[in-house]
């Protein structure tokens, strides 16, 4: 099992997630991890794709053919699956990716924005991503390491497989997951420092995955009592919704969250979890 670590403070906060970012090669403080914030901290890293049920992994192709099929051309920077997989991710799309971020602060904010989750703890995930690197296939570090990066772009997954299809063929018994930079789509992806994982086939769990290499992760618990400490401290950072999601929703969202009274929260129980009195409209990517 992974590292958990229990968060009772800003500061012990702050010293988890930029702990151990010195890089002595380079004299500089570059750290190596990625991100991944969730308002309630039992929530687990299914894929939304994983979370249509059934056998999910027979329907991958079909979704995503469906998607460009209605889509337009345009609407991507070049015409193949890492591309559409991204864009499909990005507006909701069942996929095996997940979002990540390289910003600790963006993934507070994902573990903070949802007022409904206030009476639950958080979770931010963190993942070390050039060790993660390190458990791919050969050709695939091979073409990283060409490329002198950790991180895969979708040019770069094009010359290990140009179609979802090829590969899953490519990829053998044994499971992996790799980082994908998507395109820069537009403002959201940029200034949410976007970054998504791929499994190595549909079925795979990252959950799974990482139980397998439990170095390479670990997993904060943001407790209930200091979500609106570190919520109230993102926004005086300006890391609200009104820059995660440029235009006028993120503004709107940000305004009926920042103007929220505290005392208005009241938090109800139902038989499928918990949801707030004061209707504010979940944020999620």
């Amino acid at each position: 099992m992974y590292e958990i670590v229990e968060i009772t403070s800003w500061e012990q906060l702050q010293a988890e997630v930029f702990g151990g970012s010195w890089d002595p090669s380079l004299r500089r403080h570059r750290s190596k991890a990625l991100f991944r914030g969730v308002g309630q901290a039992h929530f687990d890293t299914r894929t939304s794709l994983a979370r249509l049920g059934g056998q999910y992994w027979e329907l991958e192709y079909h979704v995503l053919r469906a998607f460009r099929k209605y889509a337009t051309r345009e609407q991507v920077p070049f015409d193949d699956d890492w591309n559409w997989i991204a864009l499909g991710q990005h507006h909701g799309l069942p996929t095996r990716l997940l979002d990540w971020t390289y910003s600790p602060y963006v993934a507070m904010h994902f573990a903070t924005a949802e007022l409904a989750h206030y009476d639950s703890d958080g979770a931010i995930i963190i993942v070390d991503y050039h060790e993660a690197a390190q458990t791919l296939p050969d050709r695939l570090k091979s073409i990283l390491s060409e490329a002198g990066s950790h991180v895969f772009t979708a040019e770069m997954l094009r010359q290990y497989a140009s179609t979802l299809k090829e590969f899953d063929k490519l990829n053998g018994t044994d499971p992996f997951v790799l980082f994908f930079e998507p395109p820069s789509l537009d403002e959201r992806i940029t200034n949410q420092f976007a970054v998504f994982s791929v499994m190595s086939n549909a079925r795979l769990s990252f959950d799974s995955w990482l139980a397998d290499v439990p170095a390479i992760g670990r997993k904060l618990i943001l407790k209930a009592d200091l979500k609106w400490e570190v919520r109230d401290k993102l926004d005086q950072a300006n890391m609200t919704e009104r820059v995660l999601f440029p235009g006028l929703d993120g503004l709107s969202r940000w305004l009926g969250r920042h103007y929220v009274n505290p005392d208005n929260v009241h938090l109800r129980a139902h038989d499928d979890g918990w949801s707030a009195q004061q209707e504010i409209p979940p944020i999620q990517d």
